[in-house]
Formats: C-alpha cells, structure tokens, sequence
C-alpha cells in the first residue's frame, strides 16, 4: 500500500483571500498541473498493454474544460446520457473515443451515440432489438455484466443482486448470440460492480472474471471479444488515516491474470480499458466557503455559506471529506463541530463531531476531495444556487471555467408575464 498523503490547499490564504474578493460565494477550484500528473500516472502503470485507454466518467465532473485537458493527455470519454455526448462533441472527442454507457436509455440518446460513433454499451438485453429496430445495429457493440451473487459489491453500488444494471451471465450468452445473428462483427464486454473501492485486489478478481468470460465465450459462441472495460470505482482516501490505491499493484495483478488466462488461450489483441472519473480528478478539486454563524445549543455548530446543494456526498452517503480551517493549519483540533449549510433539512451537514480548531465568524472553510461528484451533483433545492468552478493553470494563473448561477438563470424556466395573466 502507498503511503498517506497530507491533506494540503494547492493555495496560499492570500490567494483564497483574492479569490473570494471576486468570487464572494462558495466556489469549487480545480488544480490542473496535479490532475495531469494523475493522468500520467494511470498511463505509465498500465504502459504494458497495446491500446490502454481511460474513458474519463463525465458524470464525475461535467466540465468542457476538465475534459479538454485530458483529452490532451490520451482519455476518452465515458458518457451516460445526451448531454454528456453534446459536451465531449463539444471538445472534439467523438467516434469510439466515447463509451455510452446508459440505463433506461430513450431512443435519441442511441441515435446521437450511433451519430458520433460512440462504443454503445448496452444495459439491458431488451436494449438489443428496440436498439436494431430505431437507430440500428452499430458495428461494435459492448454489454454491461452483473454478476450478481459472483461478486459483493460495496456500499455505494451496492450488492449486484439488487443492482438495476447490466446482463445476467445466461442473458449475456444469449445476447453475444443476437448480436452474431443479426450480423455484428466487434464486441466488447464490460462491469462495474463496486465504486470508491480502495483495495487493489478487488479490481484484479474483476479483471479475471472478466478474462475467464472471455475465454468462454469465444469456446461456446466462437465470438473474439475485442475490449474488456473494467469500469471505473478505484477510490480516493478521503480520510486522512488512509492511503491511495497503488495503480501498480493493481497493474501488475492484472497483467499476471491476463498472461495466465488470455495468452494462454490464444487469446490476441485483446484490449483493457477503464472508465475512471473520481481518481482522476477527485483529490484534486477544492470547495472554498466562509464561516456565516456560530450556534451553540445541545451541539456547537458551524454554519457555512455553502450548504448541501453545493456538495451533497456527507448528506447522501454519509461520506467523510476533510476540512481545513484556512490559517489554522496548524493549530490543535480542540473544539467538536458539526458544520453545516442553511438548507431546510437537519441533514445538511459537511461534517457532525468533527475535531477542529477553535472557529470564529469569517474564517475560510475548505473541502478537500471535491474534484468528482461534487459539483456536478448539485441541485437548486430551497432556491439555492449552484457556485462558479475555477481551474488553477500550470502556470499559477486562475481562470472562471464555469460561472456562478444567478436568480435569472433560477428563474428562466418561468413565464411571470403569463403568470401575470393567470387567474387561480
């Protein structure tokens, strides 16, 4: 296992103090040069197989300008829905450099996918003649595995048994057949059965189920898968106590499985892809917000100017994400805190006991780990709305990739001049 990382602010207080000047509300700030360094990374670890590629997960950090700079170092992009493709057409990434991976999926979400020329990988082996009768076959298509009892999934996938995605193992025989029949040529087979997962050996057993389902379906339906995608789920630590995922390890696990089932079966040109989203940018995105009030009632609370429309993973899933007290990096933990937003609900809340430094009104609260499902998983509840993005350049200079909502854009769904005419 790697070692721990220290929780640190890619900016000075100054800096942040600069920042809030011009952007006076909570604001989310993304470190370029780090999130670059971590693309490299995944791609130096896995150097050893022929056409390796990370479909970047859109839904992580729906950002044109995120995308762009890891277009630039080599990923794709792994779209789940219409707007997530019109955003990787947008920065150019287009044909079988997108993976569509969608549920419940309607019929122009398909077309627009086939349109690009996107890998589709279907959900659902009903996808397959509503898929053939609307938009047509493509000529490569990928299925989404569950392997439902043949793996434990964790708590925010959860077990596979009760997941809604994906192909049974008899589903999946039969669907490679349809495929055949009706004339496909290329496939692809894919899972994703665990997310934010930090032990590397869960991801080399997915990659041997997934090798060993290659072997067997080449011997029973003659069929050559060309790629396995291996999903995404390689987690961040959040906590302080614990260390990243070694990619190396992980590499080299699930090299030796694929010497020891894909090449020994004659097996060529088979490709190993994932669709990574949160270890790419997750540790590298920061939630900058202020201290409003101080509560003292049964609990000490800290009220902050962002709430959980702004980050909603505490409230969701009861996530832990570090707080660093700007200026009190190094004072003692002494007063216990729950930390929260304004909203209308008891459960927004960033943090509850959590040990910081004595807090005073106008203090500068920072999130760590916010760099996936942070943003882009806000939402306008209670009339809240949604905080600018800033991307620190390699350079140093900082640049608005995303502007902060106003009461117009809250509001330009409603007519008021029909209202005016409206009579209860």
């Amino acid at each position: 296992m790697a070692e721990k990382i220290e929780k640190k602010i890619p900016l000075t207080k100054k800096q942040i103090q600069e920042l809030i000047k011009k952007y006076p509300s909570t604001f989310y700030v993304y470190d370029e040069k780090a999130i670059r360094a971590n693309a490299r990374k995944m791609y130096r670890a896995f150097a050893w197989m022929p056409g390796f590629k990370n479909y970047f997960a859109v839904k992580a950090l729906p950002n044109p300008f995120i995308m762009k700079i890891l277009k630039d170092e080599g990923m794709g992009a792994d779209c789940s829905s219409l707007p997530e493709l019109l955003l990787a057409e947008e920065v150019d990434i287009t044909g079988e450099e997108i993976m569509f991976t969608s549920n419940d999926t309607p019929i122009e979400e398909f077309e627009k996918a086939k349109e690009l020329g996107a890998v589709i990988n279907l959900d659902d082996i009903n996808h397959i003649p509503f898929l053939e009768k609307t938009a047509g076959l493509p000529e490569l298509i990928c299925f989404r595995y569950n392997p439902g009892p043949a793996r434990v999934g964790n708590a925010i996938i959860g077990d596979p048994k009760e997941a809604k995605y994906g192909f049974t193992k008899s589903q999946l025989f039969e669907g490679y057949r349809m495929l055949k029949e009706s004339g496909v040529k290329r496939f692809g087979l894919h899972t994703m059965v665990a997310s934010n997962e930090l032990k590397e050996e869960y991801f080399v057993e997915t990659a041997k189920m997934l090798f060993e389902l290659v072997v067997e379906i080449k011997e029973k339906l003659g069929i050559q898968i060309e790629f396995i995608n291996l999903g995404g789920g390689i987690g961040i630590p959040y906590k302080p106590d614990q260390s990243p995922i070694d990619l190396d390890v992980i590499s080299k696990g699930i090299k030796e499985e694929y010497q020891n089932i894909i090449i020994k079966n004659g097996i060529k040109e088979l490709k190993i892809v994932m669709e990574c989203g949160r270890f790419i940018t997750g540790p590298y995105g920061y939630l900058v917000s202020k201290v409003r009030h101080l509560k003292h009632i049964y609990k000490d609370y800290v009220g902050i100017d962002a709430c959980m429309a702004n980050l909603m993973r505490p409230a969701l899933y009861g996530s832990y994400h570090h707080i660093t007290v700007v200026g009190k990096e190094k004072a003692n933990p002494t007063h216990k805190y729950d930390v929260t937003g304004s909203l209308c609900e008891n459960n927004d809340k960033f943090a509850i006991d959590r040990m910081l430094p004595e807090i005073e009104r106008g203090d500068i609260i920072v999130i760590h780990d916010t760099g996936a499902h942070g943003h882009a998983m806000g939402f306008n509840y209670n009339g809240k709305l949604r905080s600018a993005e800033l991307l620190i350049r390699e350079d140093g200079s900082i640049v608005e990739i995303r502007r902060a909502e106003t009461k117009d854009d809250y509001f330009a769904t409603l007519n008021f001049k029909k209202l005016k005419a409206f009579e209860p």
